[in-house]
């Protein structure tokens, strides 16, 4: 089946699977039916349809335009966006919905549950994306244009750097966005007066050791999810910079619009918003800095 490559051809492909998306998104969310938490959250940003159909079109285009620039074809680039994407808006996001808040609103009924509803949009809706944009035949591949052949010295210095740099986003947007919220404080269990950064950190470190290396985890997650990402992009480095760090910030946050009897407070799901989009953002830019080529020496990394 030849695919029109017209606007036309693409604003038609994008409404049917924008129905697709918002069916299956509704069929993942229905998973939990049943199994949270007795609580009234407080409305999100927007409510009902209306937030629902933002996600859906913001998913759709976001997943649309990776495919569409994506040098790979068929069930080879079906697999590897699906396995990125769950990675990405699934399994690192409840990974520390476990680790925040199992002690909080997520029992482990539920807990299981939450890995299960991201899996009809990452394994069913991305396929047919694919063969609704390109088809499932596989053809050949368009030339890397990212260079792949670093010395394995090479590939654990940078993984290192991308560790620091994760670690050090995360705990400074989520002490001088996230914690500055009062609501967001109590939520997790500490009321009152913020304390200072340092102490805070320091008093972090005593009571919750494993936070840090946790983190470490999440930020090789992260960069897994993202490889395929970028060296399967046709794109030019800052722009596909800009779509790792799409990928990676806008998918995992855009439905802390809505209600959410997990996070029932409007603003603590709000300054979480802020606080992880932004943070996720600049960290997808910093790991296609680092790995869209081979660096022969420390000056070579900022040319």
């Amino acid at each position: 089946m030849k695919k029109e490559t017209s606007l036309f051809g693409l604003i038609w492909r994008f409404l049917i699977l924008v129905v697709l998306y918002t069916i299956l998104f509704v069929a993942g969310a229905g998973i939990l039916q049943g199994h949270l938490p007795d609580i009234t959250p407080e409305p999100g940003v927007l409510t009902g349809i209306t937030g629902l159909l933002l996600i859906a079109v913001v998913n759709t285009l976001l997943i649309m335009i990776l495919i569409i620039v994506s040098r790979w074809q068929g069930w080879r680039l079906a697999a590897l966006l699906s396995l990125a994407w769950y990675g990405a808006n699934t399994f690192i996001m409840q990974i520390e919905t476990w680790y925040f808040l199992s002690d909080l609103t997520v029992d482990d009924q539920l807990m299981p549950l939450l890995f299960l509803m991201g899996m009809p949009v990452a394994f069913v809706f991305i396929p047919l994306a694919v063969w609704v944009l390109k088809g499932m035949k596989s053809t050949v591949s368009s030339p890397y244009p990212y260079d792949l052949k670093m010395p394995l010295s090479q590939w654990v210095g940078k993984l290192a750097i991308i560790a620091v740099a994760y670690v050090l986003l995360y705990w400074l947007a989520g002490y001088f966005i996230a914690w500055q919220n009062p609501e967001l404080r109590a939520f997790y269990g500490s009321p009152g007066t913020i304390t200072p950064f340092w102490q805070h950190t320091a008093h972090t470190l005593k009571t919750d050791p494993w936070l840090f290396p946790f983190q470490v985890l999440r930020a090789m997650i992260w960069t897994l999810c993202m490889v395929p990402i970028l060296y399967g992009s046709s794109l030019k480095v800052w722009p596909a910079a800009i779509l790792v760090g799409v990928f990676i910030s806008i998918p995992q946050n855009i439905g802390h619009i809505l209600e959410n009897p997990l996070i029932p407070q409007a603003s603590v799901r709000l300054s979480h918003l802020v606080e992880t989009a932004s943070s996720t953002f600049l960290f997808g830019m910093v790991v296609v800095w680092l790995l869209h080529r081979r660096h022969y020496s420390l000056r070579d990394l900022f040319r």
